[in-house]
């Protein structure tokens, strides 16, 4: 039997992303993991797919976009405070944070992230500033 864990938002980042948001690890158990992103104000990510994750991300303040395609399927969408959205496996993705806030999100990522190569670099839509 696993223990409870229980922990708060860390003041530091623990590692930057391959996207190159700050990331905070938070907890994770055997089917998926959890952990805080943030992107500086005016700056864009790079673009990115998974190698074997899915994400959902709920996001948590600032304004931004998030692009997102899947094949010949691909859309860009408005995030800010409550918007919640998926990243399916396979889905190359790229966000950018808006406005004078830092775009800040949780996504739990199933199953809990691997490693530092999970992440592959993609053609986006933006040329990256992160």
């Amino acid at each position: 039997m696993r223990e409870f864990d229980t922990m708060r938002l860390p003041v530091d980042r623990d590692v930057v992303a391959p996207d190159g948001s700050d990331v905070r690890v938070l907890l994770g158990l055997a089917g998926g993991g959890m952990a805080h992103f943030e992107l500086a104000p005016g700056e864009t990510s790079r673009a990115v797919t998974h190698r074997t994750v899915e994400e959902i991300w709920f996001c948590l303040g600032g304004q931004g976009e998030m692009w997102r395609k899947q094949g010949q399927r691909e859309d860009v969408v408005p995030v800010e405070a409550g918007v919640c959205l998926t990243i399916p496996l396979g889905t190359h993705f790229q966000f950018r944070a808006l406005g004078g806030q830092p775009l800040a999100a949780v996504a739990v990522t199933m199953p809990p992230w691997p490693d530092t190569e999970e992440a592959l670099p993609v053609q986006g839509i933006w040329p990256p500033t992160a």
